[in-house]
């Protein structure tokens, strides 16, 4: 059976990559994600999580639950062997609360790196916070508030700053944990949440900054946010929420009778559901405590923190996005060059322009270009909602949710031009979310991309050749007499809808 390695090969890679599995051995849930390399942007090539809720009884007995160990060692056997059959050699394994302190814990770690076949580290509470930071700052630009990862066992709170740990304490509010504590009496979990919020003093600082919220649980209560509002774009990582409002369903959460009353609740597993009021019952009292300017969900925890933790530096300073971006580029359009070519040509247009332009709006435009020919394969017709939807749901970091609608935006412009879509197409939802300067900017930039894409046919070498820029009340195309054939009444009526977009006169001037 040929490795990963050799299959992804195989497959085209502009570079070789060694596959890093890891398996996160939680209070609640055993997991393993295989991905495709060590990167600034890592791609899961495989993800299978088994609930077997190890911690359910660690609080009452100081000892792993039998039924869970049972289950959480087959796991183990089985992750072993994808792994083997897979060929991937870089295997790195973690334990946390629940193994950490349990009293049969050690025994757990002999049988279960005897199932795994590797070595398998207890993370301290210490380590586990910073690894759940350092996730975090794997998965956002410059990141900048207090990161709380939910667990079975316990809550990690870190503060981060600067691209760095400032702050972090590990809390016994995991939702197992608490369940095993009250007996299942969510009112004095809710009691023994806010005693222990409150007892850190430094949480405070977060007051105004985002919280970044990690764990399972808190992506549940999203999902179900989610349905209950009605957003149209079911992706976890950078979805936002304002606090007021997630304090208030939290607290919709807790005081319900049945779960099962409540809207959402069906895109939530039946495994999760027990926890999933005692989850809310934490998030709630943190975000009274903390009092933060947002709710920023992330799927970005301790796994992708260990990742993080192996990288160069080289790597660690890259752009996640545009890291992203980039190979996406070279594994999915026709020239990952002339995407490349793209950014600077669109640099001049914009300068020309004299289009205000924030820097995170640059970088956008840059990723922007970089996807606009993924959709290249697909059928003309169909082609700029299939991008928007293969953006909208890309395994994006680096990027909130108005950034990614933004780029999926983008490109559709560039595909269908600025004609509206019939029916209840995902674009039209899109649209209706964004502020009509994140419209328009789109709009500009699928527009020019889309010139460009008449000029070149997605290849290298035209565009560069080719500059479009605004000269008084004229947008200007410059075509060199080696290309004057490309001239035509599809580029002419592509150029005066961008001449139209910046409110000038299109105009086309040789040799």
């Amino acid at each position: 059976m040929p490795s990963l390695s050799q299959l992804l090969s195989e497959r085209g890679r502009i570079r070789e990559l060694e596959p890093i599995a890891v398996v996160d051995i939680g209070s609640n849930s055993v997991r393993l994600v295989i991905y495709e390399g060590a990167v600034r942007a890592p791609t899961p090539l495989f993800n299978e999580k088994v609930l077997c809720g190890l911690g359910r009884t660690v609080a009452s007995t100081n000892r792993l639950a039998e039924e869970g160990v049972t289950r959480a060692l087959a796991a183990l056997k089985r992750f072993h062997a994808i792994t083997r059959d897979l060929g991937v050699k870089n295997v790195r394994a973690i334990a946390t609360a629940a193994v950490r302190e349990a009293e049969n814990g050690p025994d757990f770690i002999t049988r279960g790196e005897k199932a795994l076949g590797v070595h398998i580290e207890v993370l301290s509470g210490e380590k586990e916070a910073i690894l759940a930071a350092s996730g975090i700052i794997m998965g956002f630009i410059a990141p900048d508030g207090i990161s709380g990862d939910l667990g079975g066992g316990s809550l990690e709170l870190t503060d981060i700053a600067g691209g760095s740990l400032t702050e972090a304490t590990t809390l016994p509010l995991g939702g197992l944990r608490l369940i095993d504590t009250t007996k299942g009496k969510l009112d004095k979990a809710h009691l023994i949440a806010e005693q222990a919020v409150g007892s850190v003093p430094w949480v405070k600082n977060g007051r105004g900054r985002p919280f970044y919220a990690v764990g399972g649980t808190w992506r549940s209560l999203a999902k179900m946010y989610m349905e209950q509002t009605s957003y149209p774009l079911r992706v976890m990582h950078g979805f936002s929420a304002p606090t007021r409002a997630m304090i208030s369903f939290c607290d919709q959460i807790v005081k319900a009778k049945k779960l099962s009353s409540l809207a959402g609740v069906g895109e939530v597993s039946k495994a999760r559901r027990d926890v999933l009021p005692y989850g809310a019952a934490v998030l709630e009292s943190v975000l009274r405590r903390i009092e933060p300017s947002e709710v920023v969900f992330s799927v970005f925890g301790v796994r992708e923190g260990l990742v993080y933790s192996l990288l160069p530096h080289d790597e660690k300073v890259k752009d996640p996005l545009l890291s992203f971006c980039e190979d996406y580029a070279r594994l999915r359009s026709r020239s990952a060059e002339h995407a490349i070519e793209l950014c600077q040509w669109t640099d001049a247009l914009f300068a020309s322009a004299d289009i205000d332009e924030t820097p995170d709006e640059r970088r956008l435009r840059y990723a922007a270009c970089l996807l606009s020919d993924i959709g290249w394969r697909a059928h003309p017709d169909y082609r700029g909602e299939q991008s928007l939807n293969v953006i909208a749901h890309a395994g994006l970091g680096g990027i909130d949710h108005m950034g990614r609608i933004y780029l999926a935006l983008s490109v559709y412009f560039r595909h269908a031009g600025q004609g509206e879509s019939q029916g209840e197409h995902l674009s039209n939802r899109l649209k209706a979310l964004v502020p009509k300067r994140v419209l328009a900017r789109a709009k500009l930039v699928g527009g020019a991309v889309r010139v460009a894409h008449m000029l070149s046919i997605g290849m290298p070498g035209v565009i560069d050749l080719t500059p479009m820029r605004v000269e008084d009340n004229r947008l200007v195309l410059r075509i060199p007499s080696p290309f004057a054939d490309l001239d035509g009444e599809r580029l002419r009526r592509r150029l005066a809808m961008m001449a139209g977009l910046l409110g000038k006169e299109p105009h086309v001037e040789f040799g």
